[in-house]
């Protein structure tokens, strides 16, 4: 029997194959495929202060090998989750993490302190690919300083796993990882989504109502792999990696590229199965390779 099981920080996955925030709701919209015991881990879709309705449709478009998407983080708001979400979800048997956004540290400090109350939420992803509206609507995270000072000030609300996840519309990855790590974070996730965009050639007129969105699916998985080698290789602190993952061959490229535990997104619109199937096939490939931990797999790029 191989060992699957990870640990960052505080946070103990009982596998390495986890959901992605904004493609799994918030794992009980999952629940009427498998059980969610059977996963690592979920992370939440993005949470706000206040509720957000969105940005206008349409907001989500397909494209050779991928899908842009402008939805805007939707959602009711912490309290509405505190009230309506978390009950129902806290007794599940695997990790759940909370993607928390702001237009401003002082939203990501509040909203992260309210986080911190719930005993059953052990992690947060930090999200700053949000736009900071103080600086001009630039993100967060596209700057050493900008990354530095929202990681700093949720540090100091919490106590728990603080895992940041890094914009790759950045001149270097690498150097926004440094300086959150020096900044106290616990982990870093990679990658969020690239900036695309689409058009109708017959209508002549974009394909989203934002103009913009975040390109992910399989078209971006060479550039991501290749941004969480870059970062496994400047931090000391864990990576969770993402980025384009189809079936297990992808994720287990992930973690010898560095990732110790990885996030299925985008495939699970066309497969809510495919992080069942794809622990299964880790577990196959593992007794193959005479692999007994996990953990050995990580990093175990062959130059």
């Amino acid at each position: 029997m191989v060992d699957l099981k990870v640990k960052i920080h505080d946070l103990e996955f009982k596998n390495p194959i986890t959901l992605a925030s904004g493609t799994c709701g918030f794992a009980r919209e999952m629940a009427d495929f498998f059980d969610p015991s059977i996963v690592g881990g979920f992370f939440l879709k993005g949470s706000t202060l206040k509720n957000r309705d969105g940005n206008a449709y349409p907001r989500m478009a397909e494209t050779p090998a991928g899908m842009l998407n402008a939805v805007g983080l939707q959602n009711k708001g912490i309290d509405y989750f505190i009230e309506n979400i978390y009950p129902e979800i806290k007794d599940y048997d695997t990790q759940l993490i909370i993607n928390v956004n702001g237009s401003t540290v002082e939203d990501y400090i509040a909203l992260t302190e309210r986080v911190n109350e719930l005993d059953k939420i052990r992690g947060i992803e930090l999200n700053i690919s949000c736009p900071n509206v103080k600086e001009g609507g630039m993100a967060f995270g596209v700057s050493c300083p900008g990354a530095e000072m929202v990681t700093r000030e949720v540090r100091k609300v919490y106590d728990k796993t603080l895992i940041v996840k890094l914009s790759p519309n950045v001149t270097d990855i690498s150097e926004i990882a440094k300086a959150v790590e020096r900044q106290g974070a616990d982990a870093v996730s990679l990658v969020n989504t690239f900036l695309g965009m689409a058009i109708d050639a017959e209508t002549r007129k974009p394909k989203l109502s934002t103009i913009t969105g975040g390109l992910s699916g399989p078209a971006i998985k060479p550039i991501a792999l290749r941004m969480v080698w870059q970062v496994a290789n400047a931090v000391k602190i864990p990576v969770i990696g993402m980025g384009g993952i189809m079936n297990a061959a992808d994720a287990i490229e992930f973690m010898l590229a560095g990732a110790s535990v990885v996030q299925i997104g985008t495939a699970v619109f066309k497969d809510p199965l495919l992080a069942v199937q794809i622990i299964k096939e880790l577990e196959e490939y593992m007794d193959r390779h005479n692999i007994q931990n996990v953990n050995d797999l990580v990093g175990g790029l062959q130059m």
